[in-house]
């Protein structure tokens, strides 16, 4: 339903037109990450703070904080950092800060399907009300909570006096949420847009018209910088892991990424595979023992030449991989949502530049069909067939330079419009569909300067298209994404397949489940589909190093049974179709060697694992010191930068970092620290350059014992840390 909404220009007379709507009992949902007006949610949550009354329930997810140092040292190098990635204006939301503190007032309660990476571990407000959920089902529970309140940033666009509004970074439950309010005829919530005017617009699915909303906010208040990503440093067995991941990727097919190093390094090595491919063959035979990767029993999964066809993005979150992608010319595999004209791309009966045979084809594949009406007609306008300027007459189609037979039985016919067609390019084809984004600066930027083919590919929409292949398009869904490798990142796994993404044994919750379980689910349904899970074989604790792959876990958030690949710094486990005992040998050889013995014996013991077994040889080369052996030549010809997408950190905070991270390391353990404190007393005085990097950490001129200990200490890790 269409409604004239109401224009405001300030937060508190938008604050006061949603309280007189709640009535006392405000149940607000906002939508996860980047789309939160995090100005109105302030003031809303501060009311609330002064009218212990005034009811407050917040349905949302990840809602996202920027890093709070903890120590004096953290706060110096952080804060002049923060105040450069988002600006000294950036409105934190007050509900998480109160989370932290656990000064929450009783009158308030925020409910969460997704929290930001271990950001809520032991905050019990939060995990006592997190709901579990998967992505595509949050619209449906939301709708069951009763909200009354809904509100997200928006996107605005003028062109010619008129406003063009977008959904943006969210339309991912938006609309499926009031698709489930109109179905069961309850009242419909107070819709609020929030008017960011930096937020980039996104136009197919997530342009919305203005009369969806009730309300419009445009107060400059709101206009604060987007919270972005800083871009992080990927370590050697993050590269190899990417990789082993990279080889797993069909040309012609599609990509589903996450966030975060893993990611980041699958989307590196994906463009080595493009641009360096010598390189990159080279270090995959390295990291194979000098065995080419195209002979590896997962080799016919994906293939490790450059993109001809390129890969179509179907992806809950679209991120700056997407963009790196696009740039390289790999994302380039257009999708059409017209299952006729698909079918024929897909078998390879037409490219999506016509070819003189191009009529013949779409004749065949039932895209012209025996006479052209004016539904027809259209069609064939929509998807770049003819020009716009195509109009129907009982003369026939008439184009600007001719005119085509209506009838195309007759094979003189289809000649005629053979040579109409020929050197036409198909349009309105998406290379990228996704449900919300995030990411960094320069992505946003990117976003906003899209324009022509480069925006119209671009489709952001609903979480229930991309994340399932339900809702009556499943057909065309499962052809669009055709050679489907969909991956995500988990915490650990287990020998038998089972994998732990969001949360820990004792029930704390890390992050979520978000779509992970639907696109795991969605590749053992679509034909030629994978599901690709990543993670990194050990991780370091207070200086202990443990496996992630265990025996057993007591929590799973993909169960054994949709078990599929798994990749490592040390290579790809192919589990599906495997038995329990193939799988743990598939597991084995890519754990870290530290701990083969022991997850052996334990699968021994279960009866899950023959007595006579023995690791393998080759197996035991599972060590850092190996991954970095091998990637050394790459590593040196400049094939594996620290950053390979940039960073934002400044030259004097990059040659800072390596010390901040020693000094991390020996902190883990007393002795360690103790003795690195000793040789930091006596160490001789920091020089010219490192006199400048003290300043940068405001230690350039000392105040007392505690910061001359300090400037000791961070002198004495600079010199430790280039000798490594």
């Amino acid at each position: 339903m269409t409604r004239t909404p109401e224009f405001l220009t300030t937060v508190d007379s938008c604050v006061e037109r949603i309280l007189a709507h709640a009535q006392g009992d405000l149940r607000v949902g906002a939508p996860l990450g980047l789309g939160k007006p995090n100005v109105l949610l302030n003031a809303i949550y501060a009311r609330a703070q002064q009218d212990p009354a005034l009811r407050l329930t917040l349905f949302t997810a990840l809602s996202l904080a920027r890093p709070q140092p903890k120590a004096d040292l953290e706060r110096r190098f952080l804060e002049p950092f923060l105040d450069r990635q988002f600006g000294r204006d950036y409105p934190d939301l007050a509900y998480v800060t109160a989370l932290h503190a656990g000064t929450l007032p009783a009158n308030v309660r925020v409910h969460e399907f997704y929290l930001q990476s271990g950001a809520m571990l032991g905050v019990e407000e939060i995990q006592r009300h997190y709901i579990c959920l998967n992505y595509t089902h949050v619209a449906r529970d939301m709708h069951a909570a009763g909200l009354n309140v809904f509100m997200q940033i928006v996107a605005v666009r003028n062109e010619g006096g008129r406003r063009r509004y977008s959904l943006s970074s969210n339309p991912d439950i938006t609309a499926d949420l009031m698709d489930q309010v109109a179905a069961s005829g309850m009242a419909r919530p107070l819709v609020v847009a929030v008017v960011h005017p930096d937020l980039p617009f996104i136009g197919n699915d997530a342009e919305i018209d203005a009369g969806f909303f009730d309300i419009i906010l445009d107060d400059t208040a709101s206009s604060h910088a987007l919270f972005a990503l800083p871009r992080e440093p990927v370590e050697i067995a993050e590269f190899a892991l990417g990789l082993h991941a990279s080889t797993l990727v069909r040309d012609g097919g599609t990509l589903q990424i996450g966030i975060g190093t893993l990611s980041d390094a699958l989307v590196h090595a994906l463009l080595l595979r493009h641009r360096r491919n010598e390189d990159y063959r080279f270090a995959l035979r390295a990291l194979n023992d000098g065995v080419d990767a195209e002979v590896t029993p997962t080799a016919g999964i994906g293939s490790l030449a450059p993109f001809e066809c390129g890969l179509y993005g179907a992806s809950e979150m679209v991120m700056d991989g997407f963009m790196h992608l696009a740039r390289a010319g790999i994302l380039k595999r257009h999708v059409y949502d017209d299952h006729a004209l698909e079918t024929a791309l897909a078998h390879g009966q037409i490219a999506e530049l016509l070819t003189s045979s191009a009529a013949d084809a779409l004749h065949a594949a039932g895209v012209l069909p025996d006479r052209i009406d004016a539904p027809a007609l259209a069609r064939l306008i929509r998807f770049g067939i003819v020009p716009d300027a195509a109009r129907l007459s009982d003369a026939g189609v008439i184009l600007p330079d001719r005119a085509l037979p209506l009838d195309l039985r007759e094979p003189t016919a289809r000649a005629e419009w053979n040579r109409a067609l020929d050197g036409r390019r198909l349009r309105n084809g998406r290379y990228l569909r996704g449900a919300f984004f995030l990411g960094s600066k320069e992505f946003y930027a990117w976003l906003r300067n899209l324009d022509g083919d480069d925006f119209n590919g671009l489709s952001m929409t609903r979480v229930s298209d991309i994340n399932q292949l339900y809702g009556g398009r499943e057909a065309l869904d499962a052809l669009q994404r055709r050679d489907a490798r969909f991956f995500n990142i988990c915490m650990m796994a287990t020998a038998l397949g089972a994998a732990v993404s969001d949360g820990l044994e004792d029930g704390q919750v890390v992050s979520g489940v978000g779509g992970q379980y639907n696109f795991v689910a969605m590749a053992h349904a679509l034909d030629g589909g994978r599901s690709v899970l990543m993670l990194r074989s050990t991780r370091t604790s207070r200086g202990r190093v443990s496996s992630n792959i265990l025996w057993n876990y007591g929590h799973t958030t993909i169960p054994r049974h949709l078990r599929d690949v798994y990749v490592t710094e040390y290579g790809i486990a192919d589990l599906r179709g495997k038995s329990d005992e193939d799988c743990i040998l598939a597991m084995l050889s890519i754990s870290d060697a530290r701990f083969q013995d022991e997850l052996a014996a334990r699968a021994k013991s279960a009866g899950k694992l023959r007595s006579d077994f023995v690791v393998p040889a080759r197996w035991r080369c599972n060590t850092p010191e190996y991954l970095a052996r091998a990637l050394e030549p790459l590593r040196s010809r400049g094939g594996l930068p620290q950053f390979p997408f940039g960073s934002d950190f400044t030259a004097e905070e990059l040659e800072l970092l390596p010390a901040l991270k020693k000094l991390r390391e020996v902190s883990a353990r007393k002795a360690d620290l103790a003795v690195f404190l000793l040789s930091s007393v006596f160490a001789r005085g920091a020089d010219k350059a490192e006199r400048a990097l003290l300043d940068r950490l405001g230690l350039s001129q000392v105040r007392g014992g505690r910061e001359w200990l300090l400037r000791k200490l961070v002198t004495h890790a600079l010199r430790s840390a280039v000798k490594r």
